[in-house]
């Protein structure tokens, strides 16, 4: 699996917006429709929300990569 960091500058970051910042997602549909269909883990679990806060020490898997939020 491709492990990858990815810091971020705010107190938070939503799901779908660190899926297309990180190229796992072309465009914010595609996202939206990755998460709803489970495609998405957050901190291990699937994630159904696509507005989901991610703040640091948070960790999504998608199609390989782990990316995790600093």
């Amino acid at each position: 699996m491709e492990e990858r960091v990815t810091a971020i500058h705010t107190p938070f970051i939503k799901l779908e917006a660190l899926l297309k910042f990180e190229g796992l997602s072309g465009t914010g549909g595609e996202a939206k429709q990755r998460i709803q269909q489970g495609e998405v883990k957050v901190n291990g679990e699937v994630c159904l929300q696509r507005g989901k806060k991610l703040v640091a020490g948070d960790v999504v898997e998608l199609d390989g990569v782990r990316l995790t939020v600093q």
